[in-house]
């Protein structure tokens, strides 16, 4: 990756120009506050920016070499002073023109921080009640797809993983790290199991529960990933899971057991195949998705 390589103008089909050579990607960042109302920080655009005196997101151009979510925190913290703290990544929202792309980078932390212009680029930086949001002069392609992106800001992607079916090396701990991997990088939108509602994303970032049985209980948690002893039983474990998350994400559960997939669907979760998931991981290990 070459520093600022990115820099430079590229030029629509329909003659328009986009700031570039690689593409460019954002940070939207997302919190709840104390009142439980939906927030995003924007960046007020300084008048002479390209677009200017409008409404959007921090970001900028991608470097060679450098993924989307590399270039959003880049740009990040080169226009805000602030510190981001702890992040969750939700998913990437492409904005796709065939010679040059956008991706808005979807992520939440758990505190309203205080954030200011950390340069000339900025007006100002403030937090913004969701629903306020239709209402600003917003910087025209932010608006177009704000609606769907408003939409994937409160949507999140948990995967349960029955290692003892899925796992067929015995190796729960190998198994964890997989999942590890496959938290960090995600896994692309459309290679989601068919039927889950979750709104299309270019990319999605899961959480991971991954059960196991009692005997493997002093296996420890990794980044990204929940390890859960089933002391009664992984079925009872993992339907009792999908019960108690399926209204704040979206659950997902990789195992082989059929009548398990079958009490999980009935439960409000979307059951998928030992292979769809070594599949998932397998793209992880393959190449970097976040690209």
């Amino acid at each position: 990756m070459l520093k600022g390589d990115g820099d430079g103008w590229v030029v629509l089909p329909d003659g328009s120009r986009r700031w570039g050579l690689h593409g460019a990607s954002g940070l939207l960042l997302h919190t709840l506050d104390s009142a439980g109302t939906g927030q995003v920080l924007l960046q007020h655009r300084a008048a002479w920016t390209h677009q200017g005196d409008t409404w959007g997101l921090p970001g900028g151009a991608r470097n060679s070499g450098e993924s989307s979510v590399e270039a959003a925190l880049r740009e990040f913290g080169e226009e805000v002073a602030g510190e981001l703290g702890v992040l969750s990544l939700a998913g990437i929202h492409r904005q796709d023109h065939q010679v040059w792309s956008f991706d808005t980078v979807l992520a939440s932390t758990p505190e309203q921080g205080v954030f200011s212009p950390g340069n000339s680029e900025s007006k100002s930086i403030r937090w913004v009640p969701v629903d306020e949001v239709p209402s600003m002069e917003l910087i025209p392609a932010f608006g177009r797809v704000w609606p769907q992106v408003e939409t994937a800001l409160s949507e999140r992607l948990l995967l349960i993983v029955d290692a003892a079916s899925v796992d067929g090396r015995a190796d729960a701990g190998r198994l964890r790290d997989d999942l590890a991997g496959l938290a960090r990088a995600g896994m692309p939108g459309a290679s989601l199991p068919p039927g889950v509602p979750l709104t299309p994303l270019h990319h999605r970032f899961p959480s991971v529960v991954l059960v196991v049985e009692e005997s493997a209980r002093s296996l420890s948690p990794a980044p990204g990933v929940e390890v859960l002893p089933a002391a009664g039983g992984s079925a009872e474990a993992i339907t009792e899971l999908v019960r108690l998350r399926s209204d704040r994400a979206c659950a997902v559960v990789a195992t082989a057991d059929r009548a398990l997939r079958s009490r999980c669907a009935a439960a409000g979760g979307h059951p998928v195949s030992p292979a769809w998931l070594l599949g998932a991981v397998g793209m992880t290990e393959a190449a970097d998705l976040v690209g």
